[in-house]
């Protein structure tokens, strides 16, 4: 059964004591940080961070807490990994938390409800190999192949949205698709280009 992506699915325990005590140092620290600067820190604050993701291929859905109690799960991520994996040939790789990071940072900026819908992943070097003889807009030394790249659309989001928000985020590289219907980020440099 799918789920949406709301903080009510994914944090639904109440106040806890570490809770409360985070909520403590916030206000307190908030008293004297200036707010860009707690802004930053109140994000390392939060206790989980979860992805929901379709992969529009394998018709496969997960919604995850990847990020609990200050550090990755590794359950998770292999799971993430599965998913993100090359449609093509069934390859995985372990990808980039920090590509995971990159597409929760999106989803919370824009409030999403909805699971991302997965286009591309993981490429393994042969697959990436034969997509560039088809298309020589495939990069020889795709972020695909390292693990830190996906291209991606989002329900209830127009791509445009969806790629002035990821490119807001300043994380990596964001590519805009018009004419196939999705945008490109990666963990790579921060760059934008349109195709």
């Amino acid at each position: 059964m799918n789920k949406t992506c709301t903080d009510e699915n994914i944090d639904n325990q109440g106040m806890t004591r570490r809770k409360l005590l985070k909520m403590g140092l916030v206000t307190a620290v908030a008293g004297i940080i200036p707010c860009e600067t707690m802004a930053a820190v109140s994000k390392y604050l939060y206790e989980e961070r979860a992805l929901c993701v379709y992969n529009l291929h394998s018709k496969e859905y997960i919604d995850v807490v990847y990020w609990k109690n200050g550090k990755y799960d590794k359950n998770a991520l292999n799971d993430l990994n599965y998913i993100f994996r090359d449609h093509y040939n069934g390859a995985e790789k372990k990808m980039a938390p920090r590509l995971y990071d990159f597409l929760y940072a999106i989803q919370q900026k824009l409030e999403c409800k909805d699971p991302f819908h997965l286009i591309s992943g993981y490429r393994s070097p042969a697959t990436n190999s034969k997509l560039r003889k088809k298309n020589r807009a495939v990069a020889k030394r795709s972020l695909h192949v390292k693990g830190k790249a996906a291209d991606i659309r989002l329900p209830g989001q127009s791509i445009k949205n969806l790629r002035r928000v990821a490119y807001e985020l300043k994380v990596g590289g964001v590519g805009y698709y018009p004419n196939s219907n999705f945008v490109h980020v990666d963990v790579g440099r921060v760059r934008f280009w349109r195709s």
